[in-house]
């Protein structure tokens, strides 16, 4: 139903909304297709080729990369392929897509639920309906598959952990999930990547797993400005920096004024705020400008809100500290990075809507919800 929303939202309000992507795949797709029957070899094999000679060592490059422009040529190729089942209707092909889409969810549901358990109605409830989380994953878009990657890797890498086993089945589940992060949002992979090795480090030093964090994303800091002066090719600063000029050249409806990003540290340290203030915060409510924006800003500050009840109502929970941690720093990561290289707030909201279920959940599920009911209760009574 979300997914159906979300085309009926791409076809009445796709200029307003800035949402022209979906319909747009949808007709690619359809030409795809039809490339299969006219020409089955150019059909199998144009996903690896290079037509344009774009630079295959622009890894995070937004404009003449390669694999900038796998994500949507590998999601067109998907959808060409539920065209041969749907015969080429949009929400048959939703249907399909929500079967997979639907995966990542579950996976991080029954992480959850053995992090927390107990709380299945806080969990299903926190991990289905983030109204963001459920709109920009439901619909035909990467968003789904994106998070269906990371749920895949989360899952097997925390029960890998767990029961101190890694078969095949596992491995392969997260090479597979790693190759979906890479192909739909390659930017998230390296910083997937980090987070789960410091993830499987502090597992190794019970007690000890904040300082392992803290210090190993410290390094990684210090690695992300100085690589570059081993290898000239691993310049990441200016790969961000880069990025940010790509996207403020694409001016959007709900583009904002941002101060420039320079390829040094201190021009990093200086922009934080901004990029905080971004990708964690806004839409305030003087950004909005439709019925989506509308629905970000509302979404944003009661997210806010449930980080303050966490603050004054947290009860105490089974937790696994080590995997906690990696959900707050692989969030907050992925968060700065959206922050340092976006302008446009609709393309924020969609980027970020794959973490929140990561902040989101923790903070319901160690809410005393019961506390809070009678605090209300107490206040209606008097």
């Amino acid at each position: 139903m979300a997914g159906i929303f979300y085309g009926w939202i791409g076809t009445y309000y796709g200029g307003l909304a800035q949402m022209y992507d979906t319909w747009n795949y949808h007709k690619l797709s359809i030409e795809e297709y039809n490339l299969l029957f006219s020409n089955p070899q150019e059909y199998l094999t144009n996903l690896f080729s290079n037509a344009h000679k774009q630079n295959l060592t622009n890894f995070l490059g937004s404009s003449g990369s390669y694999w900038n422009d796998l994500k949507a040529n590998i999601f067109i190729k998907l959808l060409s392929v539920f065209n041969i089942f749907s015969f080429g209707s949009y929400y048959v092909n939703v249907i399909l897509y929500s079967f997979i889409s639907l995966f990542g969810p579950i996976a991080l549901l029954r992480v959850m639920s053995d992090v927390f358990p107990g709380r299945k109605l806080t969990l299903v409830l926190f991990t289905f309906l983030i109204p963001s989380f459920l709109f920009w994953t439901s619909g035909l878009g990467k968003e789904g598959i994106l998070f269906t990657g990371m749920g895949m890797v989360i899952y097997s890498v925390y029960f890998g952990l767990k029961e101190n086993k890694w078969g095949i089945k596992r491995i392969l589940s997260i090479i597979t999930g790693l190759l979906l992060i890479l192909a739909l949002r390659n930017f998230v992979l390296p910083l997937v990547i980090a987070a789960v090795i410091v993830w499987l480090i502090a597992k190794q030093f019970p007690g000890k797993e904040k300082w392992v964090y803290a210090i190993s994303y410290i390094l990684f800091t210090i690695l992300f400005f100085n690589v570059r002066y081993i290898s000239p090719a691993l310049d990441f600063p200016a790969a961000v920096a880069g990025k940010q000029k790509e996207f403020l050249q694409i001016v959007g409806a709900s583009s904002v004024p941002i101060k420039e990003l320079e390829p040094t540290a201190k021009s990093f340290l200086l922009n934080t705020p901004q990029a905080i203030s971004l990708s964690a915060i806004r839409p305030f409510p003087g950004d909005v400008k439709h019925i989506l924006s509308l629905a970000a800003a509302v979404e944003i500050n009661v997210i806010l809100l449930l980080f303050i009840l966490f603050i004054f109502f947290r009860r105490n929970g089974i937790l696994n500290k080590a995997f906690s941690l990696f959900c707050i720093y692989l969030s907050f990561s992925i968060l700065l990075s959206i922050g340092f290289s976006q302008s446009n707030l609709g393309a924020i909201v969609r980027y970020r809507s794959i973490i929140l279920p990561l902040l989101v959940i923790p903070v319901a599920a160690l809410t005393d919800w019961k506390r809070i009911n009678n605090v209300i209760e107490k206040y209606i009574t008097k």
